[in-house]
């Protein structure tokens, strides 16, 4: 009896391990199936905030207000995109037809400035052989990478369409009877661990919230900014790049680093290092402004992440979840926080991580609330 009993303990753990293992295989079978719904949670919460906002302060019912706020949503969008999207695609084109003119005249102009450092001339020669030189030749594999990125979403339009329409009925499902969903979710739980359940589903409604609406407000503010200062500068294209500053900024760190780059790469091949270093200073001022307004205003006591923590997670979610993954990189980042605050640090380590307020990832100028381990005497 005694054997059976200890038989049964060690199968314990190998069967947790087998349901661990097969829940992986799971996650990872089903990753884009998986975005697809955390998409339609993110769309859900912001759709369910501002339900509650017409009720609060209009009284608007439940029903009418999730009526009201997803009609005013999809107004803006398509009135934005009817509004901009002409001038812009004709931008774009122009762009697109002077690029490799422009890519000539900045490789010249790089290769001239290289040939002014002596560590840097002897990089500065151009390939024999009516090659392009060095700048030219990384800014082709960085549009060639670029745009292996994006054919796939080009090709697959049909299916991002039927991914689209997903999303907008499951999130509408889930704003217009949030609880039935949530309840579900803490019902799967044990009876014991139900409570820990709906701190982290409050934590993450919190987060999201909080995240969506800071989300908005910048690049709103980027990409008006931006447009208003190249536009003020002289620049050409400014309206392409204005609107590629505001949506590069959902990437965070590389979106920024990359909005920032390329007009003042196009100003050096266009206008010289003058403009160049211009195009360049409006960009860091514009994203300075940006992070003192934004992150401190609304995102900053809910979606604070350490900068490390931010870039190594973007790298990683776009190695494992492509181009989509990145659109969705900070609350996934902040869901993984918020799992490692309450589970492993409140539950495993026993320290009371999960009762500080406000919910969210901490600022690390906030009180510490992981409490030192007893000493003993």
């Amino acid at each position: 009896m005694a054997r059976a009993i200890d038989d049964g303990r060690r199968g314990l753990p190998i069967g947790r391990l087998l349901l661990v293992v097969v829940l992986v295989a799971l996650v990872v079978k089903t990753i884009d199936l998986l975005l697809v719904v955390f998409l339609a949670i993110i769309f859900a919460i912001y759709l369910d905030d501002l339900t509650d906002f017409l009720d609060r302060r209009l009284a608007v019912p439940r029903p009418l207000g999730l009526l009201i706020g997803l009609a005013a949503t999809l107004g803006a969008l398509v009135g934005i995109v009817f509004l901009i999207a002409p001038p812009v695609s004709e931008q774009v084109q122009d762009l697109l037809t002077n690029l490799p003119q422009y890519l000539t005249n900045l490789d010249a102009n790089i290769t001239s400035l290289m040939r002014n450092i002596p560590v840097l001339r002897r990089e500065a020669t151009p390939g024999g052989g009516g090659q392009p030189g060095l700048l030219a030749t990384a800014l082709e594999e960085i549009l060639g990478f670029l745009r292996g990125a994006a054919v796939p979403y080009l090709k697959g339009g049909v299916e991002v369409l039927i991914e689209g329409v997903s999303v907008l009925v499951m999130a509408i499902f889930m704003a217009r009877h949030p609880t039935v969903y949530t309840e579900g979710v803490v019902a799967l739980a044990p009876p014991r661990r139900r409570p820990l359940v709906r701190a982290i589903l409050q934590d993450v409604n919190l987060t999201i919230r909080s995240w969506v609406l800071g989300q908005i407000i910048a690049m709103v503010l980027l990409a008006a900014l931006t447009t208003l200062g190249l536009w003020a500068l002289g620049m050409p294209y400014f309206l392409a790049f204005g609107v590629f500053a505001g949506v590069a900024a959902i990437v965070p760190f590389f979106g920024v680093l990359l909005s920032t780059i390329l007009p003042a790469l196009f100003a050096l091949g266009a206008f010289g290092i003058t403009k160049a270093l211009l195009v360049a200073a409006l960009g860091v001022i514009v994203h300075i402004i940006e992070a003192n307004f934004v992150a401190p205003l609304v995102m900053e006591r809910q979606v604070n992440l350490p900068p490390v923590v931010t870039i190594a997670g973007v790298l990683i979610i776009g190695k494992l979840f492509g181009l989509g993954g990145l659109i969705i990189a900070v609350p996934i980042l902040a869901l993984v926080m918020i799992l490692v605050r309450h589970i492993l640090i409140g539950e495993v380590y026993g320290d009371p991580v999960g009762a500080v307020k406000p919910s969210g990832t901490v600022p690390t100028e906030a009180e510490p609330t992981i409490q030192p381990a007893p000493t003993t005497g």
